[in-house]
């Protein structure tokens, strides 16, 4: 098998609307609601369009993915100062094989911490999701806020530090600074 980690195309967003559809159709049976579950075609290739969405293709066929959003990405709520990851997701097909750690990691390892520098990823899933919880805590997040989105699921914000040296630099240092103070360092 071959398979490749690169950047969505606008003309997948169909395709990837699918892949996400099916893998979170499971989560409506038990009531779970992110707004995957009711984006459109069109919302996909906005997003592909304005954030960072990342698939991994496997003989030629769109297997994974995971998109990332920033703090410039317009009109977006941010809880904290880093890259937000959303819509993981993985192919029934595929499931077991290891094609989502390898995404995440890619994503965390080599896009976010290496070539971006930043200090730390975050997340948000459903408290009452039956496993996703346990299985990003496996891989380092931890978690950080509790919230209810706007479909009234109730959130659990997951982090994970990238770089600890980084993120103890910019948990001391001030996010926010005067014009005054800008101009001392200037």
């Amino acid at each position: 098998m071959s398979h490749v980690i690169r950047l969505a195309l606008e003309s997948e967003a169909a395709a990837l609307h699918s892949l996400l559809q099916k893998a979170y159709e499971p989560l409506l049976e038990h009531n779970i609601h992110f707004t995957i579950t009711r984006a459109s075609v069109e919302d996909v290739r906005d997003v592909i369009r304005n954030e960072t969405t990342y698939v991994l293709e496997n003989d030629g066929v769109l297997t994974a993915t995971l998109t990332t959003r920033f703090l410039w990405t317009p009109a977006k709520n941010h809880l904290a100062p880093w890259p937000f990851v959303h819509w993981f997701a993985v192919a029934e097909h595929a499931k077991g094989q290891g094609f989502g750690k390898e995404i995440i990691s890619y994503v965390e390892e080599t896009f976010l911490r290496d070539t971006l520098k930043s200090p730390a990823v975050y997340l948000a899933t459903a408290v009452k999701h039956p496993w996703l919880t346990a299985l990003y805590q496996r891989r380092g997040y931890e978690p950080f806020h509790i919230a209810t989105n706007p479909l009234g699921v109730e959130l659990v914000y997951l982090r994970k530090i990238l770089n600890q040296q980084a993120f103890d630099a910019q948990e001391q240092a001030p996010l926010v600074r005067s014009i005054a103070e800008l101009r001392t360092l200037v």
